[in-house]
C-alpha cells in the first residue's frame, strides 16, 4: 500500500503574452479592428472583453492539465462537459501486477489520530481483498468493486480558457459553495499558477485558502 499527496502537472507550455495576443487577433476579426494591434494592445483588448462578458473569445486557445487525485474528487472534475478527458482506468489496469495500490492521503484528517489510522486500516484491507480477488482469477474490474473512493487516479482535462475560467471559479474560489477540501488541494494552486502565467485571463477570481478549510 501506498499513500501519496494530491497534485497537478499542467501538459502544455503556457505563455501568456502570446495567449493573449490570440485572444487579441481571433476578437478583432468582429470588429474589424485588426489595424489597430499594436505591441501592447492585447492586455487592453483581453481585459475589455472579460469586463463586457464577451467570454466566446477565450475558446479559442486550450490546454491540457493531468490531476492526480482521488476517484471521488476526479468524479466531480468529468462533470464539467465542455472538456476533453482521459483517466487513469480501474477497468484495465491491475493494481496487483504493477505494485502497490496506491491512495490519496486525505487532507482532513491529521497524522497520528484515531480517525487517520482507522483510514489506514481502511484501505489496507481494501487492497489485501483486492489482491485476493485477482489471485482468485477475478478480472481488475470485477475485483475493483472493493476499492474506495481514497484511490489514486490520473486524470487529464483539456478545456478552453472560458472553461477552465467556470471550472476554477467552482472548484477553486467556491462561488456556488464551498468545494470538497481534496479539490481545493488541487484546483487552488492550479488557479494561483495560472495566474502568474497566463496574465488578465484569471486575474478576477481568488483562489480560496485551502489549508483553511480542511
Amino acid at each position: 500500500m501506498r499513500i501519496v499527496d494530491a497534485g497537478y502537472e499542467i501538459l502544455d507550455p503556457l505563455n501568456g503574452e502570446e495567449i493573449l495576443k490570440k485572444i487579441e487577433r481571433v476578437a478583432r476579426v468582429c470588429y474589424k479592428s485588426e489595424d489597430k494591434i499594436t505591441e501592447r494592445s492585447a492586455e487592453k483588448m483581453v481585459r475589455a472583453l472579460i469586463k463586457s462578458n464577451h467570454m466566446a473569445m477565450l475558446e479559442h486557445y486550450s490546454f491540457s492539465v493531468k490531476f492526480i487525485c482521488d476517484r471521488g474528487v476526479s468524479h466531480e472534475i468529468v462533470r464539467h462537459r465542455v472538456a476533453s478527458y482521459a483517466q487513469e482506468s480501474t477497468r484495465y489496469c491491475n493494481y496487483n501486477k504493477s505494485g502497490d495500490v496506491t491512495f490519496i492521503r486525505p487532507v482532513f484528517f491529521e497524522e497520528d489520530t484515531p480517525e487517520m489510522d482507522n483510514w489506514v486500516e481502511s484501505c489496507m484491507r481494501a487492497e489485501k481483498t483486492y489482491n485476493y480477488l485477482i489471485s482468485e482469477g477475478r478480472t481488475p474490474q470485477e475485483a475493483r468493486s472493493v476499492l474506495p473512493n481514497s484511490l489514486k487516479t490520473e486524470v487529464v482535462m483539456t478545456a478552453n480558457l472560458r472553461e477552465w475560467r467556470h471550472f476554477l471559479s467552482l472548484r477553486a474560489c467556491g462561488s456556488t459553495g464551498k468545494p470538497h477540501p481534496q479539490m481545493l488541494e488541487v484546483a487552488v494552486p492550479l488557479l494561483k499558477e495560472l495566474r502568474e502565467r497566463v496574465p488578465v485571463v484569471f486575474d478576477d477570481l481568488e483562489p480560496m485558502e485551502w489549508e483553511t478549510v480542511k
